[in-house]
């Protein structure tokens, strides 16, 4: 199939494709519309209002290039009339309440978006007539994590511990189940839908503002000038730059839309996940970070842990090199140098009191078109 690695961003797969994206005013949300918009697709987002200021979506003028719609997933008079009038062929969800932290104050909030409101994005499908592929990103903190040193694979046990892990366990309970109830493998040439879903690792990059997550946290502390406070130092997570899962979801989504019988196989979980050796601490994180930013940033151990959060985490995206011939092309402190330099842009911009000219935009696409000439060199 013609995809987007072979060429960049020139192959035209994805050009004139209708894709309904629900999580668009987010952070992977907003870099998935831009890299679409991008690759020439017709992008309908549906989202609630971005939770941050300041945020991507606001900065990158990512409403500039998608049919902006605002509405909430667990709303479903609205979100079957917004996906039924665009008539997509696609649908990436990925709205969620992304925050663990943040999933012990709101426990019942947090259930009702991620595991209801997945069940009415893809009860929505059931009423779409021209869906033909799905794919439901959940996360890396899906599984019942028993803190071994080994990676998870798709087929280990899921569960979490904290009400944010175990909603995103449940959400791939719900996919599973509206995939086998409603759009059966088996029966993929009667129905035509494939639904697939994506588990990638602790995300990173450019216009993430989120509170309680360690980057954004890093940013905002060295932007004020201000130590920034690290809790769980030792803890180790399998970080990411956000195109490195993003492409991911795009190749899964272009084997979904194969059709049968070819897309039978792609119809189930998929970890995304970086290298070994890019699993690293979060005191490693903080060490670099303060390295490649300069200007005196610095950090201090935060002797208050907050409640508990898993302490040793990796993926094996096995599955997902074999299937879809997806590998990380960006090693981690590249990433990191690529983050740093969208913020000082960013900041730049700002000072000039120009955070929101499109400057954000333009510089977004400069960091995709970077990474799509790194698929090309290795393709």
């Amino acid at each position: 199939m013609e995809d987007l690695v072979k060429d960049g961003s020139s192959s035209g797969f994805w050009s004139g494709r209708r894709v309904f994206l629900t999580g668009h005013t987010g952070f992977k949300g907003g870099w998935l519309a831009l890299w679409l918009a991008h690759l020439g697709a017709e992008v309908r987002g549906y989202a609630l209002d971005p939770c941050t200021e300041p945020n991507l979506f606001t900065d990158a003028c990512i409403g500039d290039v998608v049919d902006d719609v605002r509405g909430d997933i667990r709303d479903a008079a609205r979100l079957d009339s917004s996906m039924r009038e665009f008539r997509p062929e696609v649908v990436f969800h990925l709205a969620a309440q992304p925050l663990v932290r943040y999933s012990y104050e709101d426990p019942i909030g947090t259930y009702e978006t991620n595991v209801i409101g997945t069940a009415r994005v893809l009860d929505a499908v059931r009423r779409t007539p021209s869906v033909r592929a799905v794919v439901s990103v959940t996360t890396d903190k899906c599984y019942e994590n028993k803190e071994w040193i080994w990676p998870y694979r798709e087929t280990d046990p899921l569960g979490g511990y904290d009400p944010y892990s175990s909603s995103k366990a449940c959400a791939e309970i719900v996919s599973a189940a509206f995939r086998q109830s409603y759009f059966p493998v088996d029966r993929l040439a009667e129905h035509g839908v494939a639904i697939a879903t994506a588990r990638a690792g602790n995300v990173i990059g450019g216009g993430d503002w989120s509170t309680d997550r360690l980057l954004p946290d890093l940013v905002r502390g060295f932007l004020s000038g201000e130590p920034v406070r690290i809790r769980r130092p030792h803890a180790i997570r399998p970080w990411q730059h956000v195109l490195e899962p993003l492409h991911g979801y795009l190749r899964l989504a272009e084997e979904l839309l194969a059709g049968a019988p070819g897309a039978a196989r792609f119809a189930t979980a998929y970890n995304f996940g970086p290298n070994e050796e890019d699993a690293r601490p979060v005191s490693w994180i903080a060490e670099r970070m303060t390295n490649f930013w300069g200007d005196g940033a610095s950090w201090v151990l935060d002797d208050d842990h907050g409640p508990h959060e898993a302490g040793y985490l990796r993926l094996d995206a096995s599955r997902a090199r074999h299937d879809l011939a997806w590998t990380p092309h960006l090693r981690l402190e590249t990433a990191l140098e690529w983050l740093v330099q969208w913020y000082r842009a960013w900041q730049s911009a700002l000072d000039r009191k120009k955070p929101d000219s499109g400057e954000m935009q333009e510089f977004s696409l400069r960091q995709i078109a970077a990474y799509e000439q790194l698929l090309t060199k290795r393709s």
